[in-house]
């Protein structure tokens, strides 16, 4: 990249960081900032230092935003005697887009992997048993990913909640064994939330 100025470099390195974009699609993203107005050029960076100083994690549910507790978990036309259980905030993003559920969530930040060192002490799994232990909570859906880490993860769950009077569910039909959330359509989404089973650990 010698042929760039050493501030184009340093933008096309740290646009590189970013999940999926190699170097070529950074220097395209880069260059079409360089090419940008500077109104949007202002409007993005100031975008990007918003989030960063805005965005919290709600301390209920731990998803992301702006208020705490978060929009989700205020929300009184909302069941919440139903929780619904995922990996990352972007799970709970498509699902709620799904419209398929109209209970409340709860963010695992990530799924039991010990290849990867992430044990249950690594996830917001006590603050789960915690709503369970204290909130009028009737079913808790498991829709974790049907990868490897994510199917763990709930047989774990499913075994600990055995020991409390709530309904444990798993999403399963319609969503193919590795497929990852977020990548899903919101019909097969709609689908796999609406045929929920009942979820039994091993």
């Amino acid at each position: 990249m010698e042929s760039y100025p050493p501030s184009l470099v340093r933008l096309i390195k740290h646009l590189s960081k970013l999940p999926g974009i190699g170097e070529k699609t950074a220097a395209r993203l880069a260059l079409y900032i360089l090419r940008s107005s500077d109104e949007d050029t202002k409007a993005l960076s100031e975008s990007i230092r918003e989030i960063k100083n805005k965005i919290r994690f709600c301390s209920k549910c731990f998803g992301l935003s702006e208020t705490n507790p978060c929009r989700i978990c205020l929300n009184k036309n909302r069941d919440h005697t139903i929780v619904c259980v995922v990996e990352q905030p972007s799970d709970l993003a498509v699902l709620d887009k799904s419209r398929a559920f109209n209970g409340v969530y709860h963010v695992l930040h990530g799924a039991l992997s010990p290849m990867n060192g992430i044990g249950p002490d690594d996830l917001k799994i006590k603050e789960l048993i915690e709503r369970v232990e204290q909130d009028d909570i009737k079913e808790v859906v498991l829709a974790t990913n049907t990868n490897v880490e994510g199917e763990a993860t709930a047989s774990y769950l499913a075994q600990i909640l055995k020991a409390y009077p709530v309904l444990v569910t798993r999403i399963a039909t319609g969503i193919p064994m590795g497929c990852d959330l977020k990548y899903l359509d919101e019909v097969t989404l709609r689908r796999a939330m609406e045929r929920r089973e009942s979820a039994t650990a091993e």
